[in-house]
């Protein structure tokens, strides 16, 4: 009667020292029960070399690519808050014109000029308006 690890091809070491009295059992996997040639040996070798040379590769290109967007992130923060503080200085410009706005429109003579209001004035009746 094999259990599922006997039946897959994974050998039992036993291990003294188990509470159960008859040691800690450790799986790992055999080649389906067979013997590896020092080819085989040699290329499972080469292929995990060259895979952890892949996997060092993949995590400098992440890395880098974190670098880049954080660098951009940096980059935008400072080009918003440039033009956070240009908004507040048009703001405050545009506060200034108004108020100067509002107060030539208190004394300027050409919108309180009756000829204003007349349909098809020529420009020359403007300076009837304009004080002498």
């Amino acid at each position: 009667n094999l259990d599922g690890a006997e039946r897959c091809g994974l050998l039992r070491d036993r291990h003294p020292g188990s509470e159960f009295g008859e040691g800690v059992a450790i799986e790992r996997e055999t080649g389906a029960g067979t013997e590896q040639s020092p080819e085989d040996d040699d290329r499972k070798v080469r292929r995990r070399e060259k895979n952890r040379v892949a996997a060092q590769r993949s995590r400098k290109k992440q890395t880098q690519k974190a670098d880049k967007l954080h660098e951009e992130y940096e980059c935008l923060e400072q080009e918003n808050t440039s033009l956070r503080r240009e908004i507040g200085k048009l703001t405050e410009e545009l506060k200034h014109l108004n108020e100067m706005l509002k107060d030539h429109e208190k004394i300027c003579p050409l919108l309180h000029c009756p000829m204003n209001f007349v349909p098809g004035t020529r420009p020359d009746s403007i300076t009837n308006c304009l004080p002498r």
